[in-house]
C-alpha cells in the first residue's frame, strides 16, 4: 500500500482535545529494564501508542532525549569539553530517532527523522516549512539532534520545535503521572498539582523542564501536560483530556 493511500485510511476523532502535538520522550526511557542502549519492546509500545492517536488524525511530532546512550553534562563532568560532550549527546539522540522512526514504519506510519545538525545519508535536515509540510500531510515527524547547539537540553529543543510546529500541547512522558511538590517516590506524602502555573513552576524549582523550555512554552501560550508513560489510558487518554495528569499553563496552580 503506498503512502497516501495509508495517510487516505486515517479518521478524524472529534474527542480529540489536541490535535497536534509534540511528545517528549527522556532517553532513559527507551532503555525499558535494561541498563544501558535500546529496548525496542519499549519502543514499539510507545509506536503502538502513537499509531492508536495518528490513525485518529491526531498530527504528532517527537523529540528523544539521549540519556541512554550518553549524556552531554555528564561526559563534561567527567573532564570532556563542554562543547563536544553535547554534540556526542546529539548524535545519540538521532540514535534514538532512528529506532523509534523503524518501529513507526513496521506499523505502517509515514515517518520522517528530521536532524538539527545535517547528515542527508541517515535523515533529512532540520527547515522549518518542511517539517510543517511532514505534519500537515500526516506523517510522523521526529526531530533529533536537539537545538543543534551545545548547552541546550533536549527539553529546550522540545519547547522550540513545539513553538515552530504551531503545537496546541507540549506532552511530556514521565515516570510519574504528574506533577509533585516533592519527589513521590521518596516522600509518600508528595502533593500533586491538577495545574500548576508557568510561573511557579519556575520560582518552586519544580524540575518539569529546564528553565529556558519553559519560558519558551510560556512566552508562547503552549501548554506543558505531564503524565506517566504507563498510564492506563495512554497517549489516547491524554489527547481527550482524560486519565492522570498536571497541565502546565498560564492558569493558577492547583
Amino acid at each position: 500500500m503506498s503512502e497516501s493511500e495509508i495517510l487516505r485510511k486515517r479518521t478524524v476523532n472529534p474527542d480529540l482535545k489536541y490535535k497536534r502535538v509534540l511528545l517528549k520522550l527522556s532517553g532513559e526511557a527507551l532503555m525499558g529494564d535494561q541498563d544501558f542502549g535500546i529496548d525496542m519492546a519499549f519502543v514499539d509500545k510507545i509506536a503502538n501508542e502513537i499509531k492508536q492517536v495518528w490513525s485518529q488524525g491526531a498530527e504528532i511530532c517527537l523529540v528523544i532525549g539521549g540519556g541512554n546512550i550518553f549524556r552531554g553534562v555528564a561526559g563534561a563532568a567527567q573532564g570532556m569539553n563542554r562543547s563536544n560532550a553535547d554534540y556526542m549527546g546529539m548524535l545519540a539522540t538521532v540514535m534514538n530517532a532512528l529506532a523509534m522512526a523503524n518501529a513507526l514504519e513496521e506499523l505502517s506510519i509515514p515517518t520522517r527523522v528530521l536532524s538539527a545538525i545535517p547528515m542527508p545519508t541517515v535523515c533529512e535536515p532540520f527547515v522549518g516549512p518542511r517539517a510543517r509540510a511532514h505534519l500537515g500531510k500526516g506523517r510522523v515527524v521526529i526531530f533529533a539532534a536537539g537545538t543543534g547547539n551545545p548547552f541546550f537540553t533536549t527539553d529546550t529543543g522540545a519547547a522550540l520545535r513545539a513553538a515552530e510546529m504551531g503545537c496546541e500541547a507540549l506532552l511530556k512522558a514521565t515516570q510519574v503521572d504528574g506533577v509533585y511538590d516533592s519527589d513521590p517516590n521518596k516522600n509518600p506524602n508528595a502533593k500533586k498539582y491538577k495545574q500548576v502555573s508557568f510561573t511557579d513552576v519556575l520560582a518552586k524549582d519544580l524540575k518539569v523542564m529546564d528553565a529556558a523550555a519553559i519560558a519558551l512554552a510560556r512566552d508562547n501560550n503552549i501548554p506543558i501536560i505531564v503524565y506517566s508513560m504507563n498510564s492506563e489510558k495512554g497517549l489516547m487518554g491524554i489527547l481527550k483530556g482524560e486519565g492522570a495528569f498536571t497541565i502546565v499553563n498560564s492558569g493558577k496552580t492547583s
